[in-house]
């Protein structure tokens, strides 16, 4: 399952930007990471003064870091560890192989197999994975739920892994980690999901626009639903959707978001779910966790966890209808 872009509204600049205090100067960097681009947006004056480290040097080991992910988790990487492991070579598990393993397996634990890494095969299937074919049978359906999920992988020491639904949330708060290290306090950290903490140029808390999930809506802020104030402090926020992605036969619409725990796409009116959560690897989760479970069972679950805030969006009788939790404040357009 794969989640799309939040669209920053506010957009980054290349240059050195001045902002609240004749000390903060905030720089972008850019740079090419997991199939797309990154932008991480930063105020060199940091926890304790100026930072020291040169942004070419900031830049540097960004990029190292993403390196090491696509070395590590990439499953279009052909030479990553992932891809070795799944064509089934026996390789050594890295530190970040073990540590995002340990969170999946949490993850798969909490939602009760609704957000699976193990079900890659399930989403092969159904044709939006890597590979892609015709509708499959009941049959073959069941056959492949027995041998895609966690429990069977861990059992067995068989099957695939695919780490997509919170790889790029995980990736967020490596770099954001590594932006502590140095004294950063201001942040912004786009790798196709969102880690941000402290404030922008402005002094104010990040503003992050929501894309409308109609369909045809493809690029990333074209069409904007709303737009979100980041509350101050660290967090991380995601949006998952299922209407870029998805089949259309015999007039009806199939769904790229997939059941691990039933094998086959859902069928509900929720659109899309923006989840803000301490972290951006909680956050991916949770987001691919409501588009699982659908609109009811979503409202049940962010509402009874203190720690997250989520917004809706979903279809009553054709019309866009939001739902937000009390302390996610959505200023719709």
């Amino acid at each position: 399952m794969k989640l799309f872009r939040i669209f920053l509204k506010i957009f980054l600049a290349a240059a050195l930007i001045s902002s609240c205090s004749p000390k903060d100067r905030y720089i972008t960097i850019t740079g090419h990471a997991q199939g797309g681009t990154y932008a991480v947006k930063l105020n060199l004056n940091g926890n304790d003064g100026m930072i020291q480290t040169p942004p070419e040097e900031i830049r540097d080991s960004i990029d190292a870091i993403l390196q090491k992910i696509d070395n590590t988790l990439s499953g279009y990487n052909k030479n990553s560890l992932l891809s070795r492991l799944n064509a089934g070579e026996t390789v050594e598990w890295n530190d970040m192989m073990s540590e995002i393993f340990g969170h999946a397996a949490r993850i798969q634990a909490e939602t009760k197999g609704a957000v699976d890494v193990a079900a890659g095969p399930l989403f092969d299937l159904w044709g939006f994975g890597f590979e892609s074919g015709d509708f499959p049978s009941d049959e073959e359906v069941r056959k492949t739920k027995e041998t895609s999920n966690l429990e069977y992988y861990i059992l067995h020491e068989e099957g695939i892994l695919n780490f997509n639904a919170i790889a790029q949330g995980y990736s967020c708060d490596l770099v954001a980690e590594y932006l502590y290290s140095l004294g950063v306090k201001d942040m912004m950290v786009d790798i196709g999901e969102i880690f941000c903490d402290g404030k922008n140029p402005s002094g104010l808390p990040w503003s992050l626009g929501i894309d409308r999930p109609i369909d045809g809506n493809n690029e990333p802020g074209a069409q904007i639903q709303g737009v979100f104030r980041a509350p101050e402090g660290p967090h991380g926020i995601v949006t998952s959707g299922n209407y870029r992605k998805f089949y259309v036969r015999d007039g009806k619409k199939y769904a790229h978001t997939i059941d691990p725990r039933t094998g086959y796409p859902v069928q509900h009116s929720l659109l899309s779910a923006t989840v803000v959560a301490p972290d951006a690897m909680m956050a991916d989760a949770y987001a691919t966790y409501c588009m699982v479970v659908g609109l009811q069972q979503a409202q049940a679950f962010i509402s009874s966890r203190p720690d997250l805030e989520a917004c809706l969006i979903y279809d009553e009788d054709g019309t866009f209808r939001t739902w937000c939790s009390d302390g996610f404040i959505l200023e719709e357009i």
